[in-house]
């Protein structure tokens, strides 16, 4: 019963430890309206972090993801919808700022490169299976002479004596 009751325990406070993600928004990028706040929230979840490559805006420590915080928050201030900061921030960084792209001959190979990575490594699957799948080709018949040879290596190999 112990041992159940530590696994619950690690368990619970693995989960805490995990716990939700939280935002790197510094108390003082905070706007003091919170209507202004929750669309920089927002808009900070819909763009990348150039460094981190994997994260949005709001969850990224690094300087440059703190410089796009500020740049949002800015733009909000000063009245910029949503749609225009996002322009504003492709025209500047390119799609790669949005974590998605919009879809277009530019980013198809972003869109379709996960799909292709996949269908070439069924392809990949299927030609090994088949291959194991044919029969084992027999070898050829062995020729007078060679018969002979084999036979004579075959009687002077010690190894090879009945016991």
């Amino acid at each position: 019963m112990n041992r159940k009751r530590l696994a619950v325990a690690l368990l619970a406070v693995g989960i805490l430890a995990a716990g939700p993600g939280s935002a790197a928004t510094s108390p003082d990028e905070i706007l003091p309206d919170p209507a202004l706040e929750a669309r920089a929230r927002a808009l900070g979840k819909e763009l990348r972090c150039l460094v981190c490559q994997n994260q949005s805006i709001d969850d990224s420590d690094a300087p440059l993801a703190k410089d796009l915080r500020r740049i949002v928050r800015e733009r909000l201030v000063a009245g910029d919808s949503d749609a225009a900061i996002k322009r504003h921030l492709v025209e500047r960084y390119g799609d790669f700022v949005l974590l998605r792209p919009p879809v277009k001959p530019a980013t198809w190979l972003l869109w379709l490169g996960p799909l292709l990575v996949l269908l070439a490594g069924g392809g990949l699957v299927l030609a090994f299976l088949r291959r194991r799948r044919t029969a084992p080709v027999e070898p050829p018949e062995l020729d007078p002479a060679e018969r002979q040879r084999l036979e004579m290596l075959l009687a002077s190999d010690p190894h090879n004596r009945p016991a």
